[in-house]
């Protein structure tokens, strides 16, 4: 048996090879990430004696081509959790940090943990697109709060107050209505200065260019509301740059976050599970599509604790001798964005108090045992992602049978 550890750099890896009782078959050498490289080293690998398994670190994205290739190549290919390799002491008390040393760590790590080593698959076209895309939307999500607040903080400079005067949701073209008004009306002055009657004629022309309903009281308030403000800063030629800069970045990101909104519900209708996904209560365009991708095949979960440990949200036992405790803290070592999406869904079902849905029902249960709020919306996401793994899988599993034309009520032999 031959373990064959790969540290994985940008472009580059060092790789080692070692067998039981510490002999070195290879002492740690650099492979280049390219095709001549990688192909090389698939061939020495293959001409090894005995079975060779590969193992490295799941870390970004400079993993995957070195993965890939060694995986088509008929490999055996495993991708492990940085964590349990950091952890992992090499039984040596010494700390050294280089990637020779390294890549003999991650090997000694595939020989003691041989049996345990998971084959790496490839991720299909589809959910790679997938995650990638809500990676691009979170980051661009992030984006647009920042520019939000921005804005708001300039508006309460040149036009204090207008933000409240609209609650228009955003279009599906990213466009706000309290954006694209305050870009044209971007400071008091260009509403008081001129006569109610002709305020509200003006924002009644730019309602229907711009496509709003238009309503008489609106442009009454918005009046009002100009005539009482207190500004900080004149109506300048600077004034005018800063607002309506700060407008059209927030409206460009906004168009950002929309266009992948739109692609991830497109590219998630495409997969199976995607009707037994959207059935569930609470899961709408938006959060279906972001489960979907930070989730992957559920398949490759073997049972749903596997799941709930991925997302981060199971409870870490904390006992030793006498100690025996009764709360603990959630491990919080999966995926952060499966986190938030279960956080901001546990939300919606809270808002929404679907009387008759389960996972309501236990987030009511434990809010009024008077549990702490964090606590019942982790024990809600975790009581949710065991429902999701139940569903999706045996949806997947009925629509295996009916495609091999199996009963699905008749047991297998």
């Amino acid at each position: 048996m031959n373990s064959v550890g790969i540290d994985v750099s940008n472009g580059r890896s060092m790789v080692a090879v070692l067998r039981p009782l510490g002999e070195v078959v290879s002492a740690p050498f650099e492979v280049r990430h390219d095709s001549v490289s990688l192909l090389s080293l698939s061939q020495f690998l293959q001409q090894l004696e005995g079975e060779s398994r590969v193992v490295m670190e799941h870390t970004g994205r400079y993993y995957e081509s070195i993965a890939k290739s060694l995986h088509e190549a008929g490999l055996f290919v495993s991708a492990v959790n940085p964590l349990l390799i950091k952890e992992y002491g090499g039984n040596s008390l010494r700390k050294v940090k280089t990637d020779k040393a390294d890549a003999v760590k991650i090997a000694k790590y595939g020989l003691d943990n041989w049996a345990e080593l998971r084959d790496y698959t490839p991720m299909d076209e589809t959910r790679y697109n997938l995650k990638t895309m809500h990676r691009q939307f979170q980051l661009a999500s992030k984006t647009r709060t920042a520019l939000s607040n921005n804005f708001v903080a300039l508006q309460e400079q040149s036009f204090p107050g207008i933000r409240k005067c609209f609650d228009s949701p955003v279009r599906s073209d990213g466009t706000q209505k309290w954006v694209d008004f305050t870009y044209t009306f971007w400071h008091v002055d260009c509403v008081r200065k001129v006569s109610l009657k002709a305020f509200t004629e003006r924002y009644r022309k730019w309602c229907k260019r711009h496509g709003y309903n238009f309503n008489t009281d609106k442009a009454a308030e918005v009046y009002a509301l100009a005539m009482s403000a207190v500004v900080l800063v004149s109506k300048n030629e600077t004034t005018k740059v800063l607002v309506q800069q700060a407008a059209a970045q927030l409206t460009s990101i906004s168009r950002s976050v929309e266009t992948y909104r739109a692609e991830m519900n497109r590219l998630a209708s495409t997969l199976p599970e995607y009707p037994i996904v959207m059935a569930q209560y609470g899961v709408g365009t938006s959060f279906g599509p972001q489960l979907m991708a930070e989730i992957g095949d559920v398949r490759r979960f073997a049972r749903k604790q596997s799941l709930v440990a991925f997302a981060g949200v199971d409870p870490a036992p904390n006992d030793s001798g006498d100690k025996t405790s009764r709360s603990n803290k959630t491990t919080k070592r999966g995926s952060p964005y499966l986190r938030k999406t279960l956080f901001c869904l546990m939300s919606t079902i809270l808002q929404k108090s679907p009387v008759d849905d389960p996972i309501y029902q236990f987030l009511d249960k434990k809010r009024s045992e008077g549990k702490p709020y964090y606590v019942y919306m982790t024990a809600g996401a975790n009581k949710f992602l065991r429902h999701y793994y139940a569903k999706v899988m045996n949806y997947l599993d009925t629509l295996e049978n009916e495609a091999s034309g199996k009963d699905p009520q008749q047991p297998s032999c």
